[in-house]
């Protein structure tokens, strides 16, 4: 509270001190104290035989309505008036009663000196997790939305408890409180009703926080979210040594997930468009819904929060960032929102990634990265909030993202953690890996029902259904290839039958249509290299695609031959390279190549073993060459391997 002092009961504390009241400076001040209420002060502010500063809002026969605060008004009773007033005129009253209707009586009080005292609105401040309709509240919190309807202005509140939709009303489409922006800590006050299923508080007064106080609630919300935000306290699915510093990684990315949400902060996941890829997203868009429903009050609010799409580039194209970035700028514009968090999944760490990350640092976009390509950290972690990858660790592809994922959407939401028993075995399964926990994971998806042909099909079907999905995420025909989220277990298994299916016909058809014109030849370590042109004798435009094409091609070499095998796909201006039993460092190559080929445009890069490398078309055939002489130059490694994990 301030102080200042008025002389007499007509006007605003706002004169100067009397010559007497200046010698008595510092003395006992025993003058009346009347009370000037902020604006947004209610009832709770004020108290019966309190002098109060009002003004005239009505004049009627039996006295005048006066108001000491937007929401106090009250009666002066004609008996109780000393001077006749006008709409507008000031003056001093004291609150006689508060009537049990919550009318308000006041008497008019004719004072010689006062001081005057200011009282700020300190509400009983309301938690957002947990009201009902019907309560009448205050709450305080950041803004995450402001968002303009036909109707009322649609503000979303969040205070780390949860997210509270809160409806203000100037006129129709008009913006109600223009002053109040996304990112301000405020007090929003009104009642709690029910709008379409989702609770939604239809607003009575709106201000912004000042200043020094605003600081002081914004340290307390950040120190409140911090805490909500901590994940599970879990172990991983399956004892593994080389997996416990990834965890750690892992923890502090769930973190900051939760941190996400409870912050209202759209989440926008871009993911590889394979089995792993899916592996990876699905188990976490799972666990991010659930705690977008469980943070907001709006129960749709996880379908406008969340978005899931695939990549088919082992990388951030250029053309996927701008329609992300296309998107959350729509989304801010329209709808009110912060600007997204990016998830990249099973890509994201490559120097290829940077020039898409950069164009969101224009929009300080957040991203976070968890892949298990081989990594170029010193090129994409200065533009990353977050990166897990086991090369960081020493270890390498074998551990694959769905792996991390499974375990990064159990500590995001440990609940779910009996429907995603399975999942880490498909995902090594899908992926080739052969991991020392391959055997553990199979193991626990066979205690949870199923066997390892189910979880090849699985995985089989999850090709096939990215495959013609294409860009699009296919929620409901994913989760019920996986079996996570999918609420029919017999769906599940006929959609698996059939996609894996379809699958393996044309696998079949389109390894009979290549195998005629495959070339071969023995390198001079002993591998054995072969070669297709897919352009020329390849099925195209349908499934299997040249990198899943080249991979079945591949199995059936290595599996005739038993000996180290490089099989090489090729088209126009691209290839894709699979290894077994030879150290290509496909990452690497592809750096060495564009050194000595810099008019050919090299790009792309993958695991030691997996890869895929884009060219100038008309420098194909020197970069293919080139290719082959440093395979014949790559080291004999029989341990690495990117066929099945397990032996039949």
């Amino acid at each position: 509270m301030s102080e200042n002092t008025a002389g007499n009961s007509g006007t605003r504390g706002d004169s100067s001190l009397e010559p007497d009241a200046e010698a008595a400076e510092g003395a006992a001040d025993d003058r009346p104290i009347v009370y000037d209420l902020a604006p947004d002060c209610t009832l709770e502010d004020a108290e019966v035989d309190a002098l109060y500063h009002a003004e005239v809002n009505g004049v009627v026969d039996y006295g005048v309505f006066v108001d000491v605060s937007d929401a106090v008004s009250g009666l002066v009773h004609e008996s109780n008036l000393d001077d006749d007033y006008a709409v507008g005129d000031r003056l001093v009253v004291r609150l006689t009663e508060v009537k049990p209707n919550g009318d308000v009586a006041f008497d008019d009080a004719d004072l010689d000196e006062y001081r005057t005292e200011t009282v700020s609105h300190e509400p009983s401040v309301s938690r957002v997790h947990g009201l009902s309709p019907g309560d009448e509240v205050t709450v305080e919190g950041e803004v995450v939305q402001a968002k303009q309807t036909g109707g009322p202005t649609i503000f979303a509140v969040a205070d780390a408890t949860g997210v509270l939709s809160c409806a203000a009303f100037e006129e129709a489409g008009v913006r109600a409180y223009p002053e109040i922006a996304v990112g301000d800590m405020v007090h929003v006050s009104g009642t709690v009703e029910t709008r379409e299923n989702a609770l939604q508080l239809e607003v009575d007064s709106l201000s912004r926080l000042p200043d020094d106080r605003a600081a002081d609630a914004r340290e307390r919300f950040e120190a409140a979210l911090d805490d909500r935000a901590e994940p599970a306290d879990i172990d991983p699915l399956v004892e593994w040594e080389a997996f416990e510093p990834i965890h750690e990684d892992l923890r502090e990315l769930a973190r900051l997930l939760r941190r996400t949400v409870l912050a209202g902060r759209p989440i926008r996941v871009r993911h590889h468009a394979d089995g792993d890829g899916m592996c990876a997203a699905i188990p976490v868009q799972l666990a991010l819904e659930d705690f977008v429903r469980d943070v907001h009050e709006d129960p749709d609010a996880a379908r406008h929060l969340f978005k899931r799409l695939p990549s088919k580039a082992p990388y951030y194209e250029m053309e996927d960032v701008t329609r992300d970035l296309n998107f959350a700028l729509e989304g801010r514009a329209r709808h009110g929102q912060k600007l997204p968090f990016l998830l990249m999944l099973d890509n994201g760490s490559t120097e290829e990634d940077v020039p898409a990350y950069e164009n969101l640092t224009h929009y300080d976009i957040p991203i976070a990265v968890v892949d298990h390509h081989h990594p170029d950290p010193e090129a994409v972690e200065p533009l990353l909030d977050a990166h897990v990858n086991p090369y960081l660790h020493d270890e390498d592809y074998r551990i694959t993202t769905g792996m991390m994922c499974v375990e990064l959407a159990r500590l995001i939401d440990p609940s779910i953690t009996e429907e995603l028993e399975h999942v880490p075995a498909v995902a090594g399964l899908s992926d080739r890996s052969k991991a020392e926990a391959m055997d553990d994971y199979v193991d626990l998806a066979a205690e949870a029902g199923y066997e390892k042909s189910d979880l090849l099909d699985i995985g089989e079907a999850l090709d096939y259904a990215a495959h013609w999905l294409r860009y699009s995420e296919g929620k409901t025909l994913v989760n019920d290839a996986l079996n996570v989220g999918c609420e029919d277990e017999t769906r599940h298994e006929e959609l698996v039958e059939f996609l894996a299916e379809r699958a393996e016909r044309d696998v079949d058809r389109q390894l009979a249509a290549l195998d005629d014109h495959v070339d071969h030849e023995r390198l001079a370590s002993g591998a054995h290299l072969y070669r297709i042109d897919l352009d020329e004798y390849a099925h195209r435009f349908t499934y299997p695609a040249p990198g899943k094409t080249t991979g079945e091609l591949h199995d059936t070499r290595v599996r005739e031959t038993g000996d180290p095998v490089i099989t090489i796909g090729y088209g126009p201006d691209f290839c894709v390279l699979r290894s077994d039993g030879v150290r290509l460092d496909i990452p690497n190559m592809v750096t060495e190549l564009n050194e000595e080929l810099p008019e050919a445009g090299v790009s792309g890069g993958g695991h030691l073993v997996v890869g895929s490398i884009k060219f100038v078309k008309g420098r194909r055939g020197a970069v293919i060459e080139t290719l082959v002489e440093k395979m014949a130059d790559a080291e004999i490694d029989e341990a690495l391997s990117s066929t099945a994990a397990l032996d039949d």
